[in-house]
């Protein structure tokens, strides 16, 4: 789906890494959400309490799991997810476009 429909979008905008990734809040009816971003080229370790789903839209990046060895190339048009309650880091080479859905644990697998 390239539109998403009857969602309220937070103005103020996600910012992290000095500005180097940011992102924006979409809430659906349904009470889920998304976050649409881009992150520059560099080095990123995040941490999430909930499974996410990542969706690069546009550019490529390298992820891990925080203190695994192994590292999987993800582009555009490409998805990976993370477990709740986990570190994950991201290595990007080019910028990256991408939505990012907050899973419950029921709708992780």
């Amino acid at each position: 789906m390239s539109d998403f429909q009857n969602v309220a979008v937070q103005k103020k905008a996600n910012v992290y890494f000095s500005g180097q990734v940011t992102s924006r809040t979409v809430k659906f009816s349904d009470g889920s959400e998304k976050t649409l971003g881009i992150m520059l080229p560099g080095e990123y370790e995040f941490g999430t309490g909930r499974p996410e789903l990542m969706e690069i839209q546009s550019g490529s990046l390298q992820w891990s799991l925080t203190g695994e060895d192994n590292w999987a190339e993800v582009s555009g048009g490409q998805s990976f997810h993370v477990p709740g309650d986990s570190r994950f880091t991201v290595r990007v080479a080019e910028i990256c476009d991408y939505v990012c859905s907050f899973l419950n644990e029921e709708t992780e697998n």
